[in-house]
C-alpha cells in the first residue's frame, strides 16, 4: 500500500476505503475498527496555494459580480505587467478559482463559483473531522 506522511503521522491509503480518505495506521476512532480520516486533494491544496498569494487576493476581487476579462485587463486594473498577469491568472485557474474561455483570439476569464464551492465543500469536511 502507497503511504502519505502527514504532519502528525503516517497513514496508508486503505484498498477498500473510500476515495479521498485514508486510513490512520494503529488507530480506531474508538470503535475497534480502522478510522477512516478524510484526505485533502490536490485540488484543494491547489485552491489554498491560490487563496494563499495577496496578489491573487487582490485579482480574485476583479471578478466580482460575474466579471469576465482578459489578461490584458486583469493586468491594467490590477496595476501589474501582463506576463505576470497571466502567470497569475494561471495559478488561479489551476486552483479552481477562475476559469477561461476563448473568444477569437482573446481568453477571457470569470470566477468559477461552481469549483470554489466543491472545493470549500472539501475543505469543509477536512476541518470539520481534524477541529
Amino acid at each position: 500500500m502507497p503511504e502519505t506522511t502527514m504532519r502528525h503521522g503516517t497513514v496508508s491509503r486503505a484498498e477498500n476505503a473510500t476515495p479521498g480518505k485514508t486510513q490512520a495506521a494503529g488507530s480506531d476512532c474508538g470503535t475497534g475498527d480502522p478510522c477512516a480520516v478524510p484526505e485533502l486533494s490536490q485540488a484543494v491544496h491547489d485552491f489554498l496555494k491560490a487563496l494563499a498569494g495577496p496578489g491573487r487576493q487582490q485579482i480574485m476581487l476583479l471578478f466580482a459580480h460575474g466579471a469576465e476579462l482578459s489578461v490584458g485587463q486583469v493586468a491594467e486594473r490590477a496595476g501589474i505587467g501582463q506576463s505576470t498577469a497571466s502567470q497569475q491568472l494561471a495559478l488561479l485557474r489551476r486552483g479552481g478559482i477562475v476559469t477561461s474561455r476563448r473568444d477569437g483570439k482573446e481568453v477571457l476569464y470569470r470566477g468559477d463559483r461552481e469549483r470554489v464551492t466543491r472545493t470549500l465543500a472539501d475543505l469543509h469536511t477536512y476541518l470539520n473531522f481534524c477541529c
